[in-house]
């Protein structure tokens, strides 16, 4: 599916950015075409002012060429412009395009000009262009009262500009093309990862939210079944039956709450309103609602807090937070363990640590363990009525808050969670 989805995004990439380089190009050719045939244009027509026959010259006949022919047109030859830097030449022709008179400073055969003629005479226009012998060449026909006076004009070196322009684009566009499909290919990838991964998550929470709701529903019902075998029994003698299924059904109810708690944070990541409060009181006030779970358990607390540490955020889930990692460390410590639990101010945050003595966690786990459902020992958490759901609510909460929230563990000794909060 993912392939696909890149595949797609690759090929309207490639199709958009083929279709503004096509514009772009067109748009420069065609500049350039126009330009250069203006400029085609212009010495064509001074050529054909240069190479005009003058009137004493109407008859047709043979003008000499060179300094010592002729003005041409009654003018002197050094007062005009001269086409010393064009290849150009003229013929005259009666009626029926035969040649009758020249005018060129290049030496060419009289085959030469014959198929330059038929060239002209094919075209049926006055102006144009034709190839022969492997050159451009432009036209102007003028017609004179015996025929007809042609001007030639070799452009080769235009079109040569014109076609390299065009190998040049075709060059360009394919570097271009192979650039921008690897290119967009990376960034593909990168920005479909994501993606994949939240899917790779949601389809992995799918799974274990599934997993989780089986265990207590299999129970529900076994426990079910044995209280529709005994159907004659008192509600006293199926007590324990009915405490198994309370019991199932209050796990669940655990595990729907936590899971509609964290798609509440997410939904309302933006919407949240934030205010200052005091965080010292708040932790404090966690400590207390906890230190009759800690007394029980007969684990030892110590705890250091600085006085009147306010930040702007949401008291209530920054407590929730606080709760959930004690009650991680009541369940880990162990009997006769250790807590600890620190809030300072530092530079620019808060940070509040929280450490318990125990079997540790493996580095293997510590970038896991705020994964949704995501648990060490399954059948040990389970045991302690764990869903690997506090973590996480606890990550998403931090986050919300722009904090961050990280574990450091020594196997068989300590596991330390920390807290930073701006």
């Amino acid at each position: 599916m993912f392939n696909r989805l890149r595949n797609r995004f690759l090929i309207v990439n490639m199709a958009i950015i083929t279709i503004i380089m096509l514009i772009a190009f067109a748009s420069i050719y065609t500049i350039t075409y126009r330009n250069v045939h203006n400029d085609i244009t212009m010495d064509l027509n001074r050529v054909s002012e240069f190479f005009k026959p003058s009137d004493g010259m109407m008859g047709g006949e043979p003008r000499e060429d060179g300094d010592g022919g002729p003005p041409h047109g009654g003018k002197n030859k050094d007062m005009m412009w001269q086409p010393d830097r064009t290849v150009s030449f003229s013929l005259q022709t009666d009626e029926e395009w035969n040649m009758t008179a020249t005018d060129s400073r290049f030496d060419m055969d009289e085959a030469f000009y014959t198929d330059a003629i038929n060239k002209v005479k094919a075209s049926s226009s006055d102006r144009g262009q034709f190839s022969l012998d492997g050159n451009e060449w432009a036209f102007s026909v003028q017609n004179t009262m015996t025929g007809y006076n042609i001007v030639f004009l070799d452009v080769t070196a235009q079109q040569t500009i014109l076609m390299n322009l065009i190998y040049t684009f075709l060059a360009v566009a394919l570097v271009m093309l192979i650039v921008i499909y690897f290119t967009s290919r990376y960034f593909a990838n990168r920005s479909i990862a994501p993606v994949k991964e939240a899917f790779d998550k949601q389809k992995r929470f799918i799974a274990d939210a599934s997993h989780e709701l089986k265990t207590p529903l299999a129970v529900i019902n076994t426990n079910a079944d044995v209280l529709l075998a005994n159907r004659d029994d008192t509600i006293r003698e199926q007590a324990k039956w009915l405490h198994h299924i309370k019991s199932e059904t209050e796990r669940m109810k655990t595990l729907t709450n936590d899971l509609l708690y964290l798609t509440e944070i997410d939904d309302t990541r933006e919407k949240m309103l934030y205010a200052p409060f005091n965080l010292s009181e708040a932790v404090e006030s966690v400590i207390l609602t906890m230190e009759a779970v800690i007394f029980e358990k007969n684990i030892e607390l110590s705890y250091e807090i600085d006085p009147e540490l306010v930040m702007n955020g949401n008291g209530e889930q920054i407590k929730q937070v606080v709760m959930i990692l004690l009650d991680n460390a009541i369940k880990y410590a162990g009997s006769q363990g250790l807590i600890i639990l620190a809030l300072k101010k530092r530079a620019t945050d808060i940070q509040l640590a929280v450490t318990n003595t125990g079997e540790g966690i493996a580095p293997e786990h510590l970038d896991r363990i705020f994964d949704r459902f995501y648990r060490v020992d399954r059948s040990r958490s389970r045991k302690q009525g764990g869903y690997g759901l506090g973590l996480a609510i606890a990550k998403s909460i931090v986050e919300q808050h722009k904090g961050k929230i990280h574990a450091k563990s020594v196997l068989g000794k300590t596991t330390t969670f920390y807290v930073q909060l701006v």
